[in-house]
């Protein structure tokens, strides 16, 4: 008995449209001015329209929500400027990345600047590593309410060592519902000089501790009343850290849940004790 031919091969179909091209890039660029008031979700239509306008191509997602083949490294709170963010794309047209950064240099909105362009490979991913962060200390020559310039900087220095020799800080957060987090195991180094205040944060995927938290653990959330601006300085992302950059330790849970009972909230009153409805279900009779 012959074999079906029709079975034995598969034959490609000569017709079939290719996939297009794919390159990804990724830009370095900083955020600041005014645009530090604009959201993580606007900074992305933002940028959408960064590109539409330097008539850069970007592909978009498959399915019933599609979005731009784009990624930040890491979302920037509100407020904070970025002077070293890092931001990923695709392209369906291939281009040398100095010409992409020519485009997307003359389109950049205000407060914004295109610091770097580099082809990467389309499998490569930004996974942060720490997170530099710094607070401008904005303190004058001479006498100040808490004192000689010298003795308050002396007095910072004396509370960020004792802040990293020990082994816990919790904070209270309240988003998305409230919890206890130490953020102490976060915190990897904190520099105090004249001008600033400079603090590496891991990120984890067990968390990260926020900036303002730790600036409140060392008694200077006055100066954030006062206008000063946080700036995240630097990410560093491990595929540009030399080869053998060791990570963030080991970082269990430090996370503990508050219930309305612990913050003096009456519990709700059992079903059992509650008024009887007259009607079960107002659905349940005929109208």
């Amino acid at each position: 008995m012959a074999p079906d031919s029709s079975l034995s091969t598969i034959e490609t179909n000569p017709n079939k449209a290719e996939a297009p091209p794919r390159c990804k890039f990724r830009i370095r660029f900083r955020k600041a001015g005014d645009l530090r008031l604009v959201s993580h979700h606007d900074l992305m239509h933002v940028c959408e329209r960064m590109f539409r306008r330097a008539d850069l191509s970007v592909p978009v997602t498959q399915g019933f929500n599609p979005r731009p083949k784009m990624w930040f490294a890491s979302a920037l709170a509100l407020g904070i400027a970025g002077l070293n963010e890092v931001l990923e794309f695709e392209l369906s047209q291939p281009l040398a990345a100095e010409e992409v950064h020519r485009r997307l240099a003359a389109q950049v909105p205000p407060g914004m600047e295109i610091l770097s362009v580099r082809a990467i490979d389309v499998k490569a991913a930004a996974r942060v590593h720490r997170a530099w962060y710094r607070l401008p200390l904005s303190l004058t020559p001479g006498p100040s309410p808490q004192g000689p310039k010298e003795m308050v900087v002396h007095a910072l220095r004396q509370r960020s060592e004792g802040f990293l020799q020990r082994n816990e800080c919790w904070i209270e957060r309240t988003r998305p519902h409230p919890r206890r987090i130490n953020i102490r195991p976060f915190v990897h180094e904190l520099h105090v000089n004249d001008k600033s205040l400079d603090m590496a944060l891991w990120i984890t995927s067990n968390g990260a501790a926020r900036p303002e938290e730790v600036i409140a653990a060392l008694g200077l959330t006055e100066l954030l009343y006062n206008g000063a601006v946080i700036e995240r300085t630097d990410l560093e992302v491990y595929d540009e850290l030399p080869p053998g950059t060791q990570g963030p330790p080991l970082i269990q849970s430090a996370v503990e849940e508050i219930s309305a009972n612990d913050k003096g909230v009456p519990e709700e009153t059992p079903i059992s004790s509650r008024p009887r409805a007259i009607i079960s279900n107002p659905m349940s009779f005929d109208s």
